[in-house]
């Protein structure tokens, strides 16, 4: 039976080794698994081109990113400080949620889900509102697939002396990111993005000073990110029942990786597989919603044809028939779906995922004019 190939931006496909990591259970307080703890926790630093000399900590939260977030915007936001949130997309907007839930003094500055955060803008609003004391940003914005300028904003918000917390959900791995050149203080990202483990848990590598800071004001038990960080230094453990599967997938995602050649020989496979992907549906007549300049090549959101004839419910039964699995759309002003280009697929692989397109488009509507 062949294996489904996703195309979406997580979780994704994962190799049969990471998978089979994945098969042995595990103590939670046996030796192996500690000492995979201690791996995972060094090797992401190394991954940021950051260490605990310099002066950064890596916390694994469990659960989703989104959990990872929450950790960070409801741990390190204290009573006297102001929260700006830099939103284009739904994943900023979720940045906005937490904030309202968890009562946070914060303001808003939006932009068009086609046009990335301006480092102008934030300059200027940091220079009249003086209280903000964070400012929340989302790297690869995944409702569109943009890339925000986050080392312009990371160094507007260390000149104003601004804590910057960078949602890396989606890039990190597959983005060569220099955490400390950026000035980021939290960044966040996921088990099952483009380091290509399975899903279980989030990660948050940390400026040890920042995190410092957040002990005794978290909001939540679970998510109180300095006592997690805490437990793990001390015991080498979590304080609640961690996902040992995951985390020995992960560890082998992560040597995995590093066979690949690391962040940068993955960040080209990436890249060659959106550039393939690019042509292939342009080729079809289909057309991006974002501007070139602006895309980043961790997924693609691909507009609907004009014909009324398309329909994407049986556009993407019939993909999935075949084994690929694509992704609906989020954008609030059109109708539009993604297609990711991470994860274990390579060029062939996208190469075939063009041609079923091609295959389908024909089948069921007219040809798409370009």
């Amino acid at each position: 039976m062949m294996k489904k190939l996703l195309f979406t931006p997580g979780p994704l496909s994962t190799s049969r080794t990471v998978k089979e990591a994945a098969l042995e259970d595990m103590g939670s307080r046996d030796e192996a698994f500690i000492s995979t703890i201690r791996y995972i926790r060094e090797e992401l630093l190394q991954l940021g081109h950051v260490s605990k000399a310099e002066g950064y900590e890596t916390v694994i939260i469990q659960g989703s990113g989104t959990f990872g977030v929450e950790s960070v915007i409801s741990s390190a936001i204290g009573e006297n400080d102001r929260l700006l949130i830099l939103s284009n997309g739904a994943y900023g907007e979720r940045i906005v949620k937490m904030a309202a839930v968890h009562r946070l003094a914060h303001d808003v500055i939006r932009f068009d889900e086609d046009t990335i955060t301006a480092p102008a803008a934030v300059e200027a609003f940091l220079q009249q509102h003086p209280g903000i004391t964070h400012v929340a940003c989302i790297h690869s914005e995944t409702t569109t697939g943009l890339f925000n300028p986050i080392e312009d904003i990371g160094a507007i918000c260390a000149a104003h002396g601004k804590t910057f917390i960078v949602d890396a959900m989606s890039s990190f791995g597959g983005v060569d990111i220099h955490i400390k050149n950026c000035h980021i203080q939290y960044l966040v990202s996921s088990s099952n993005k483009c380091i290509e483990g399975i899903p279980g848990f989030a990660f948050v590598i940390a400026e040890r000073r920042a995190l410092e800071r957040t002990k005794g004001q978290a909001r939540t038990l679970s998510l109180d990110l300095y006592e997690q960080w805490h437990g793990l230094e001390t015991s080498g453990q979590f304080r609640f029942t961690p996902p040992t599967l995951s985390m020995m997938a992960f560890q082998q995602a992560l040597r995995e990786l590093q066979e690949e050649g690391g962040i940068k020989a993955r960040e080209q496979r990436y890249k060659t597989n959106k550039a393939l992907l690019d042509s292939g549906m342009a080729a079809l007549g289909f057309r991006q919603y974002l501007r070139p300049d602006i895309q980043g090549h961790i997924i693609t959101s691909f507009l609907y044809p004009d014909d009324p004839a398309f329909d994407f419910g049986q556009f993407y039964q019939k993909l999935s028939d075949r084994n690929f699995v694509i992704y609906p759309g989020k954008l609030s002003k059109t109708n539009a779906f993604r297609i990711g280009n991470i994860g274990q697929i390579f060029p062939d692989d996208v190469k075939a995922l063009v041609k079923a397109i091609g295959e389908i488009m024909q089948e069921t509507t007219p040809p798409v004019q370009p």
